[in-house]
């Protein structure tokens, strides 16, 4: 809103955040526009380090002084914006316009606006002084790889990962996704199919299956998430994509991305290790067996057992009386009082099957007693 706003150029009046060279009216939002005094080739180096100011930048400049959202929006360095002059999301009699606040900027100056209490600045600028060879160092250098990915224009190697990455993500993107993120929830999941081995048009029937849910979700009809939407998510569904890092994904989906915590190490070695220091430890312990005092404790499962047996044997009887004859406690014969224990039960090295005869079964029964067991 208006606040916000007024927020945003006062703290770039006054040099805490750096001042845009175009502050451009979305419609529904604001979008800040810094020209480089000196271009910077988009190599994929360069893409990295200007992705990382981005964000950096953005943390600094997203704050509860300039915008009501809490939690900020991430994009990418090669995010598209829509076209000043273009219709808003308000419409074209809402036209995109864009005013020129200051001039363009040294890259160096933005760094300076990025805190270095946390090492954040440090960082960046490490990143930015990384060197890198140049093609034909590389070409004298690493002939093998030069011949295939520049000669032969081979693709990088990768891995194939199991569909699980793919059900879990969906799964994710269907529960915990919120406004602001809805497009990228599909992006990515397009990435993860493609490096899941998924098939395009299960991916199309996951993809347009939360598109009503995910419209639902919309507050204003300006924020309405349409067909165009998912299509457009959809085309990450490439191959180029599927290196996608892991980092990026969870600052545009907002959600959080665990880490697998193996040391840099495959899993085999990992769980060998892990594996070691367990028995270890049960050593110290005085047990023979890591198994020793995990699980449910000795005699623990019967009460519902006593409970369901007495029931049976006196079935006008009350809890009260369960309770004198079995010796249980009033709070446990309560407990197991309405659940028979399941049909099927692992007790003693045995397994127990409780079977409930049919009617039919029962009459049958009867009779061949009443007839003296002829049948």
């Amino acid at each position: 809103g208006m606040p916000q706003l007024r927020d945003t150029l006062h703290q770039m009046n006054k040099d805490i955040l750096p001042q845009a060279t175009f502050v451009v009216n979305s419609g529904t939002g604001l979008h800040l526009y810094y020209v480089l005094k000196e271009p910077v080739p988009m190599y994929p180096h360069n893409q990295k380090c200007l992705k990382e100011l981005k964000y950096a930048l953005t943390r600094q400049i997203w704050n509860k002084f300039t915008s009501t959202i809490k939690e900020p929006q991430m994009q990418g360095i090669l995010q598209g914006f829509r076209v000043v002059g273009s219709g808003s999301k308000l419409g074209r009699e809402y036209p995109v316009r864009a005013f020129r606040l200051g001039g363009p900027v040294e890259l160096a100056r933005l760094l300076d606006y990025i805190p270095d209490s946390n090492g954040e600045q440090q960082r960046l600028e490490g990143l930015m002084r990384k060197s890198r060879l140049s093609l034909a160092e590389a070409k004298e250098k690493y002939p093998d790889w030069y011949e295939r990915r520049i000669v032969k224009k081979e693709r990088r190697g990768r891995w194939t990962v199991k569909r699980d990455l793919y059900d879990w993500w969906l799964h994710r993107i269907a529960d915990e996704i919120r406004v602001g993120h809805r497009f990228y929830g599909i992006m990515t999941l397009a990435i993860y199919a493609k490096k899941c081995g998924i098939d395009e048009d299960e991916l199309r029937r996951d993809a347009f299956a939360l598109l009503r849910p995910y419209d639902d979700m919309s507050v204003e009809d300006i924020n309405r998430f349409t067909k165009d939407d998912v299509v457009c998510a959809l085309e990450m569904f490439n191959e180029d994509y599927v290196t996608f890092p892991r980092d990026d994904i969870a600052k545009l989906s907002g959600l959080t991305m665990p880490v697998n915590k193996r040391n840099f190490q495959k899993q085999a070695d990992h769980l060998e290790i892990a594996r070691a220091i367990r028995d270890i430890k049960a050593k110290q312990q005085g047990k023979k067996d890591w198994r020793e005092g995990n699980g449910r404790p000795k005699d623990s499962g019967t009460a519902q057992a006593r409970v369901y047996e007495w029931r049976q044997q006196h079935p006008e009887g009350r809890k009260a009386d369960c309770h004198r004859e079995t010796g249980l406690d009033p709070k446990t014969v309560r407990k197991w009082w309405d659940c028979p224990p399941p049909a099927v039960r692992f007790e003693n090295g045995h397994v127990t099957v409780r079977v409930s005869p049919s009617q039919e079964l029962s009459d049958w029964l009867l009779d061949a007693l009443h007839d003296g067991g002829q049948e």
